[in-house]
């Protein structure tokens, strides 16, 4: 009945024949609820009216301005003698289902209003929004009580638990489910699991720690606030009950205990169980409305495929691969266990590393990659080339004896000794040493002598221990030899 524009009803008369009625609906009806009597059945409507039926699905009565937008949940007092209904427009609104008036409007919400509940023994209304908050409110005075801020996107549902009072569940488009303890005001557990938004959430008429969760991608889970359930690797989390202090211990996170993968095609819009329990109902975006019970002793791959005519019925068809279905799920099975692989390899390079109070990496000489870019133990230097020391390599053809002769007849001073075989001449009084030697311009006049360039393969590199060309210590002016300037010995003119 959920989003149509029109409505049939098949109904069976004394005689047993099938009789067939419709009722025209101006719009989709979107939201629907039975008294607690099962003597009314009350609908409300895209266009924001509310509609009142008898059992037989006769029209009584209609409410066509209860809201200006689509009414998206509606629930009942527990006498029946008001309802209440959420809509589009962000109000909610108390009705006299007698007198078929608005009593009260509740606004505080800033956004529209998915969901709402009555709860069963108290006087206390419990709403949830497109804003995603949970709001609670008094019905006697429409006052908003408390504000709950833990949902992170549209809050889908809100019911109270009809086994434990205390207990409300939500469900949201951040794809958790929470259980909220109403002594403490806070969330005790977090439905995880499901890989889609949540978009509805009903509890057990029987068992107080079962609740199912229909999602946007067709799939129905069912959980046990007693059984976490915890998958491989995760971590186990305490229940704030266990604690000695639970108002401020997180909440416990708990996985579903069954799954129903491929429930419906599309998303399931709602869920509500038989009185007795035997029985769920899933509403779809796929047209279909499936009763649920649990599985006979045996039947295990019933739900395998998409079909849900079984693996051998579905095989036969050609519209199943058993072999193919266990090859994907071996393979599937492969990856898991080689990202846990990975992950552990991860773990373990990154508790060796060289940040303080890590251990293990400077002894080992390693760095910290991807930690802190450029920081870590840095590797030693490459060592250098054969036969090198550092200095320039020696001229080719050089004849010491032949420079010493050279440098003798110039007047010259000898070159100094070596680092470690003697001092070094001082240099004349009032003078200074020579700066360092650097390169000569080749543009400058000036050059190296036809008899001795044999000696100096490339004339900017002077043998060792001469002074660069073209340049003269301060007052001393220039020997006869080109490019050389006069020594020690030689005074100024």
């Amino acid at each position: 009945m959920y989003g149509s524009a029109s409505f049939m009803r098949i109904t069976a008369d004394a005689n047993g024949e099938i009789q067939a009625h419709y009722d025209q609906f101006q719009a989709g009806v979107t939201s629907a609820a039975w008294s607690h009597s099962h003597d009314w059945l009350i609908s409300g409507g895209q266009k924001g009216d509310v509609k009142y039926w008898r059992p037989n699905f006769n029209n009584v009565e209609t409410v066509d301005d209860a809201h200006q937008e689509a009414v998206r949940d509606l629930t009942w007092c527990p006498n029946d003698s008001k309802f209440l209904s959420a809509s589009d427009d962000t109000t909610l609104k108390i009705f006299d289902f007698t007198a078929r008036t608005c009593e009260m409007v509740l606004t505080g919400h800033g956004w529209d209003v998915k969901s709402c509940d009555w709860h069963p023994t108290k006087g206390l209304l419990v709403s949830g929004s497109k804003d995603h908050q949970v709001k609670f409110w008094d019905p006697r005075t429409g006052r908003c009580l408390t504000t709950l801020h833990t949902h992170k996107n549209t809050v889908t549902t809100t019911k109270f638990s009809p086994v434990n009072t205390n207990l409300l569940g939500t469900s949201s488009r951040d794809q958790t489910g929470r259980v909220f303890d109403l002594r403490m005001m806070r969330d005790i557990c977090i439905l995880r699991g499901h890989d889609k938004p949540i978009s509805s959430l009903a509890w057990h008429p029987m068992h107080s720690t079962m609740i199912s969760t229909g999602s946007e991608d067709g799939s129905l889970y069912h959980y046990l606030l007693d059984e976490p359930n915890l998958p491989a690797g995760q971590m186990p989390t305490v229940a704030p009950y266990g604690t000695t202090d639970p108002t401020n211990t997180p909440a416990q996170v708990i996985f579903p205990a069954h799954k129903i993968q491929y429930a419906h095609g599309s998303t399931i819009w709602s869920l509500d169980w038989h009185p007795l329990g035997h029985i769920l109902a899933s509403g779809s975006k796929d047209n279909f409305t499936r009763f649920w019970s649990r599985a006979r002793p045996g039947e295990i791959n019933y739900l395998k495929d998409r079909f849900h005519i079984g693996e051998e019925a579905a095989e036969a068809q050609g519209t199943w691969n058993r072999g193919f279905g266990r090859k994907q799920m071996r393979e599937e099975e492969e990856q898991e266990a080689q990202a846990e692989d990975e992950s552990r390899m991860d773990q373990r390079q990154a508790a060796e590393s060289q940040i303080p109070g890590i251990q293990n990496a400077a002894a080992e000489g390693q760095g910290i990659p991807g930690l802190l870019p450029g920081i870590g133990v840095l590797q030693p230097p490459p060592p250098p080339p054969p036969n090198s020391s550092g200095a320039p390599p020696a001229l080719p053809q050089m004849d010491p004896g032949r420079l010493a002769a050279m440098l003798s007849q110039s007047g010259l001073p000898p070159p100094p000794p070596p680092p470690g075989q003697g001092q070094q001449p001082p240099f004349p009084h009032g003078t200074q040493p020579p700066p360092p030697p650097f390169f000569s311009n080749p543009n400058m006049p000036g050059s190296i002598p036809p008899n001795i360039a044999h000696m100096f393969p490339n004339p900017q590199f002077p043998p060792p221990g001469l002074p660069p060309q073209n340049f003269g210590q301060q007052g001393y002016p220039p020997s006869g030899l080109p490019g050389l300037y006069a020594g020690a010995n030689e005074k100024p003119k």
